[in-house]
């Protein structure tokens, strides 16, 4: 069984499945965060969302996030979007990958939609993330995989994913595009009120059009439920219907809003700030005790050998430490 979620974790997920679950955030996502020549092949016209939900073999569920496929020159190309709103990164993230990627196969393969001497289409898989810390784990199954002995490397899965990690773009990059999934972003990654206004602003003149009413309102929700309270905890938000409504909204509590932001930046730097200064205390303290353990071994050490001390990074501290255990004289201490 899937473990549960925490509400806020979930109420996100489902409302970014929301928005894109329409095709102009997924052709504006394609166009403007996949910077590669195929991507000018796409018939976006033909955007097709795909059911997520397969049974493999052994009768247990497995449920993906969202699948589009859209026509590419002659075939149809399949876009699998895993959304990702995780406070950890995920180190096995290629295997789920490669996983479910082969569920979609298997699903096409039973559904006979590739029949036998057809080729299978090309998939992108594209994670879309946007928690912290930044994105390190690996993108390639092939990077997780111990390296084989000579003639077992033929066998070894090769498969890569596409990351979009939404807190390393470049803001003013964001700014200067007029797309739909930048906009997101850009309101994801807002330092206060006024930056979350003008981005809807955008979206009112972009979204004005009465057949975009549902993406309009996917954005509304989205601000409502989740973006403002993660950006202003424990705050009584009105009810708001409309984009319009949000940007009125905003106007009018700008200045009260903008202080609770700045404060609650202000409350989240000085977690930060006491985390820092107690691995600096720690750090302090470890080279203080070296300090004693060597002066009591070879006497005063010379002014060069304290500032060492002072400065080093714990992994140094940590080898000294190791080192005095048997070192001759305090010259080897301080080796490599």
């Amino acid at each position: 069984m899937k473990p549960k979620e925490p509400r806020g974790a979930s109420d996100h997920d489902g409302s970014y499945k929301n928005l894109f679950s329409h095709p102009e955030m997924v052709e504006d996502l394609i166009k403007g965060f996949v910077g590669e020549e195929w991507v000018r092949e796409v018939d976006f016209s033909t955007l097709e969302k795909v059911s997520g939900s397969y049974v493999s073999d052994d009768l247990r569920d497995r449920e993906d996030d969202i699948i589009w496929r859209v026509r590419f020159r002659e075939s149809w190309l399949y876009l699998y979007l895993l959304l990702e709103f995780q406070s950890t990164v995920d180190p096995f993230m290629a295997v789920r990958i490669l996983v479910y990627v082969g569920l979609l196969y298997q699903d096409l393969i039973k559904s006979k939609q590739v029949s036998s001497g057809q080729q299978l289409p090309p998939v992108l898989p594209l994670v879309l993330y946007n928690g912290e810390p930044r994105w390190r784990a690996a993108l390639t199954i092939e990077e997780l995989i111990e390296d084989a002995p000579r003639g077992l490397d033929a066998y070894r899965p090769r498969m890569r994913y596409l990351l979009l990690d939404e807190g390393a773009c470049d803001r003013e990059a964001l700014e200067s595009v007029r797309n739909l999934a930048a906009a997101l972003f850009r309101m994801e990654n807002s330092r206060e009120p006024q930056d979350l206004r003008r981005v809807v602003e955008c979206l009112m003149e972009w979204l004005g059009a009465e057949e975009q009413s549902s993406l309009r309102r996917a954005f509304t929700v989205w601000i409502k439920r989740v973006l403002l309270p993660g950006k202003l905890p424990g705050l009584e938000l009105p009810e708001v219907q409309s984009l319009q409504e949000v940007r009125s909204m905003l106007a009018e509590r700008v200045k009260s809003w903008t202080e609770e932001w700045k404060r609650q930046g202000l409350d989240e730097g000085r977690r930060e700030g006491l985390d820092e200064g107690r691995r600096e205390g720690r750090q302090e303290g470890i080279s203080h005790l070296l300090r004693r353990q060597m002066e009591k071994r070879f006497g005063v050490l010379p002014e060069e050998m304290i500032d060492r001390l002072a400065k080093a990074s714990p992994a140094e501290l940590e080898q000294w430490g190791e080192n005095l255990l048997d070192a001759p004289s305090l010259e080897e201490v301080f080796r490599s």
